[in-house]
């Protein structure tokens, strides 16, 4: 009969009191009966390790709203909207992982969020229109790309507070960031003087800076560094550009649907999806072949995408819809569409695949 240590010392206690209270021929009879007892509440009661985890909601930022959609992911439900500062466009996880940064872009502020509770925790302001954000993989740095102003900011990070190192001057309208494994680059593309940008993380500096198409948005980097896949907003394709070298250069250029926008690592290692905005279409692209395998149709002009942690469901926000779309990657079919507010950007979950 397998007992916890614990209810083996309960038993020990009541043999003990049996002992001292019971009759000598009854003793064993009731020390055994207790034991019994013991050992099978231990064993039926529940286990609070056991117990199943509460799924993490997705939120999405309505950004002509200034708020954020919190969603159940089990009833599908919007269960609260929360105000923001205005125009929020992207979010990011805190390198601890115990807040996710909303980006304001007009309204100059940072909202850090709880990303299982939904409960705000800390407003910062005085940050100038961060409109897309990230973090350094060494946890070293915080940068912001300004859209309305032309700059990106370099914050260093202490794992609490974000500190001013230096405000860098760049081309018309600071996009999308990617920042090296290394730590030691952050790319933005700039979507009014199509360019592709370098800076130099530990200088601050502007590195290098390459032309590209038209409208240029977000940008997904290779795994080992090597190439970077910028989305052409104003095209119908992605271009791949190798960055190895001292001047970046490019090596590819493919059709993938008009509009394309924002990428989402699938969660495989090995393919990538790309929002093409204008077409209404979501293209999955092979990152060994750098070729289009599938498309999903995603209506209302498809933007950010977040994937569930097992890699079954896609959730994409429908720009001009306001609608959070729903997409079984099985078989590429709309699940569900969830009302939000004006203009649904960004959108994030903690119980998510693997962004790379």
């Amino acid at each position: 009969m397998p007992c916890s240590a614990a209810t083996l010392y309960g038993v020990f206690v009541d043999w003990f009191a049996v002992n001292f209270l019971v009759s000598t021929p009854a003793r064993g009879l009731f020390a055994a009966l207790l034991a019994l007892a013991f050992c099978s509440a231990a064993q039926s009661a529940p286990s609070v390790a056991s117990a199943p985890a509460v799924p993490s909601p997705l939120f999405v930022l309505n950004s002509l709203d200034a708020s954020i959609s919190v969603i159940d992911p089990v009833t599908w439900k919007e269960t609260q909207r929360m105000p923001t500062g205005k125009e929020p466009h992207h979010l990011y996880l805190t390198p601890d992982e115990k807040s996710i940064i909303v980006a304001n872009a007009l309204g100059d502020s940072l909202t850090f969020i709880d990303p299982r509770t939904a409960q705000v925790q800390r407003v910062i302001r005085g940050i100038l229109d961060p409109y897309q954000l990230r973090f350094s993989p060494d946890m070293k740095w915080f940068v912001t790309a300004a859209n309305r102003l032309n700059h990106i900011d370099i914050y260093r990070w202490d794992g609490k507070d974000i500190v001013l190192a230096k405000r860098v001057s760049t081309g018309k309208t600071p996009s999308h960031l990617w920042i090296d494994s290394k730590s030691s680059t952050v790319y933005s593309t700039m979507q009014d003087s199509n360019e592709l940008v370098a800076i130099d993380l530990a200088t601050q500096t502007v590195r290098w800076r390459t032309p590209t198409g038209d409208t240029p948005a977000d940008i997904f980097g290779s795994a080992d560094d090597r190439l970077l896949l910028i989305g052409l907003t104003g095209g119908d394709g992605v271009e791949v550009y190798d960055v190895t070298g001292k001047e970046p250069k490019r090596v590819q250029q493919f059709k993938t649907g008009q509009g394309a926008h924002a990428f989402r690592a699938f969660g495989d290692k090995r393919h990538v999806l790309v929002s093409n905005r204008v077409a209404n279409t979501i293209s999955k692209i092979d990152l060994q072949t750098m070729k289009v395998v599938d498309n999903y149709k995603v209506p209302g002009g498809p933007d950010c995408m977040d994937m569930s942690a097992d890699g079954k469901l896609l959730y994409v926000t429908s720009r001009w819809a306001k609608k959070l779309t729903v997409v079984d990657t099985s078989t590429r079919e709309i699940v569900r569409q969830i009302n939000v507010g004006k203009s649904p950007h960004g959108v994030w979950t903690l119980d998510h695949a693997s962004r790379q």
